[in-house]
């Protein structure tokens, strides 16, 4: 049996619907086709056959700069973050690193690990107030933003670009959920606006499955190889038949029909819980509902964002708190999950969730 689960997360995709006949056919392929020597320790960068794919795939579809030298294949873009930190504080010691406000709690302790002096800057309408940065680098979520799911305008992006030339800066670019866009087509990614100084992370946690643990970072030639020297002397690289399986996968065009069929799932699941909560609880203001997998949620004044949680979670609604993702003052929020609430019992959970937040004047 499996061993402790750990629960899903807002942001986590409904793994029910992970492709496992082809999945499973793919790895068939690659344990019927590749040398035997393939299975030996392999280039820490990654196997060249999935970084062949990848940089192809990031072309076409993030609008990504890339070749398959500048990619590294690491364990999630949580690895790929601390590798790339471990890398720039080896530069210069006490890295300065703006951060979003809010932003992930998850991984604050991660990215402090690696060395790093976070300094909040605040998030608005337009994403990432640029004016107010300061540091020696900034990690940007500016297809999605989260927790807000704000788009980063294209006035900010030429902005944040400037900003990491003037200062020779680097800029930390977490793809997260980006693939996953409903109203109109994927946002493109930063990296193509500024190759030479934005690093690209991005994995197949959103898309397929966390547990993959399947990820990649895309950057400049120099600091590439950088980041693959420091994968080879952490664990010396990533599991090679799920790399091959990934690149199969890629280019037989499973990832793309996979992603196809989510998207317009989770449409479906977005679009009824919006509107549940537009019917039911109409002073809850909705947010970020463009892209991914969760709903930002603006809680009317005196709410508490516990006891939404709370009452949420026990409904089956994955949600989390926005204010342990704050060092910044703001509203009160909440971070609500879509991908696993099928879209017929929406109605019912937003219902049941009025009934708990009663005593906090709903109407």
């Amino acid at each position: 049996m499996c061993g402790t689960y750990y629960g899903h997360r807002p942001t986590s995709p409904d793994l029910a619907h992970f492709p496992r006949q082809r999945w499973l056919a793919a790895v068939r392929h690659v344990l019927t086709t590749v040398p035997s020597d393939a299975l030996d320790y392999g280039d820490p960068g990654g196997v060249p056959e999935l970084r062949e794919e990848l940089a192809g795939y990031l072309r076409r579809v993030r609008a990504a700069d890339v070749r398959p030298e500048n990619l590294v294949i690491v364990g999630g873009v949580a690895q790929g973050l601390s590798l790339v930190l471990h890398v720039l504080g080896g530069r210069q010691r006490g890295l300065r690193l703006a951060v979003e406000d809010p932003t992930s709690h998850r991984q604050v302790p991660l990215l402090r690990r690696a060395g790093a002096q976070l300094v909040p800057v605040p998030v608005d309408g337009e994403g990432l107030d640029v004016r107010r940065l300061s540091g020696e680098a900034a990690l940007v979520t500016p297809a999605h933003q989260y927790p807000t799911g704000v788009v980063l305008s294209p006035g900010r992006r030429a902005a944040l670009v400037e900003w990491a030339h003037a200062g020779g800066r680097f800029v930390l670019e977490d793809d997260y959920d980006a693939e996953l866009r409903f109203d109109r087509d994927p946002v493109g990614c930063l990296q193509g606006l500024a190759p030479d100084r934005v690093i690209l992370s991005g994995s197949v946690s959103k898309a397929l499955a966390p547990g993959l643990r399947l990820g990649w970072v895309a950057a400049p030639s120099e600091l590439a190889e950088a980041v693959r020297r420091a994968r080879g002397e952490l664990d010396l690289g990533s599991p090679v038949i799920d790399q091959y399986a990934l690149a199969h996968f890629l280019r037989t065009g499973g990832y793309d029909k996979h992603l196809r069929r989510m998207r317009r799932e989770y449409r479906r699941r977005r679009d009824a819980l919006v509107e549940a909560l537009a019917e039911e609880l109409p002073r809850v203001r909705v947010g970020g509902i463009e892209a991914g997998l969760h709903l930002y949620l603006e809680l009317p004044e005196g709410w508490p964002e516990l006891r939404f949680v709370r009452a949420a979670q026990d409904l089956g609604l994955s949600a989390e708190p926005v204010g342990p993702m704050r060092e910044l003052p703001g509203p009160a929020a909440v971070v609500a999950g879509f991908a696993r609430l099928p879209a017929h019992r929406a109605v019912e959970v937003v219902r049941r969730l009025k009934v708990h937040m009663s005593g906090q004047n709903v109407d």
